[in-house]
């Protein structure tokens, strides 16, 4: 576990962080910012499902989409909410890097995904035990059992199994483990959780008529990697509005025109197409 002073707040997140694998933060934002959120959503999840590569499977009736922080009214106010710059800095330092943007969407008729962590464990958490990345989540809707929740096994950021399916996805053989294991998370409009996306979680089956889409945060301790997954960019205007502080985490191009991004998960959707 990193050694910083932290103030008591932040203290606290990094004990769940290095112990359950997730923490959160309630009544972050308003509701109505969380629904300004969702408008975005769906203009993103809209314009992406018309276009090949504009969206990855993540089981049946499930997508994630990435998208560019200008296509985020909000990303500002996120980024440099007081939470999610104390816990990035307390558990990834101060050179912490903003790496993703994208959210998931679990339609009407989504199925429980197998078990999982979003991609292999890094050498640092395997040999020091150090933790290099984080995901943010931001519900948009107020999350009710019939929706699908979030399920995770805390504590299971540590696991290390050579059986495990492209680094990801635990045998079936090991579920009875996460099945006992596992918490249903409810959060609500406003509400931020941070995770390690190593901790083994899943989506689960959304009965209801609706959808459950969630906004997607990925961080990076210097060297961690995951921006080699990712494509996001801003443009020069917009780049040019930014706080310093916020441009000192944001390490990605800087372009005249943006460019729609391409998927990129196509091992995890085809794993989970067999959900």
């Amino acid at each position: 576990m990193p050694e910083t002073a932290l103030a008591p707040h932040f203290d606290a997140a990094v004990h769940d962080l290095y112990t359950a694998g997730i923490t959160a933060h309630r009544g972050a934002f308003t509701p109505q910012w969380a629904d300004r959120m969702r408008e975005d959503i769906d203009t993103a999840f809209t314009e992406a499902r018309g276009r090949e590569g504009g969206a990855v499977g993540r089981g049946p009736h499930r997508y994630y989409v990435e998208i560019h922080p200008e296509q985020l009214r909000g990303f500002v106010e996120l980024v440099d909410h007081p939470w999610v710059r104390g816990v990035c800095e307390a558990v990834l330092g101060p050179d912490y890097r903003i790496v993703e943007l994208g959210f998931d969407v679990p339609l009407a008729g989504a199925v429980n995904q197998p078990w999982h962590r979003d991609f292999p464990m890094p050498d640092a958490t395997r040999d020091e035990r150090r933790l290099t990345s984080l995901a943010f989540n931001l519900t948009a809707v107020d999350t009710r059992e019939d929706m699908g929740p979030f399920e995770i096994a805390p504590g299971t950021q540590w696991d290390d199994d050579p059986a495990f399916g492209h680094g990801m996805f635990p045998p079936r053989d090991s579920y009875p483990r996460y099945d006992a294991l596992a918490e249903r998370k409810y959060p609500q409009r406003g509400d931020i959780s941070a995770r390690s996306a190593l901790t083994i979680h899943r989506g689960t089956a959304n009965r209801s008529s609706g959808a459950r889409p969630v906004l997607v945060l990925g961080v990076d301790a210097p060297g961690a990697g995951n921006d080699d997954r990712h494509d996001m960019a801003v443009t020069r205007a917009y780049w040019s509005s930014l706080p310093g502080r916020v441009r000192a985490h944001l390490h990605c191009p800087v372009v005249e025109e943006l460019t729609p991004i391409v998927q990129k998960h196509t091992i995890e959707g085809l794993v989970m197409g067999d959900a």
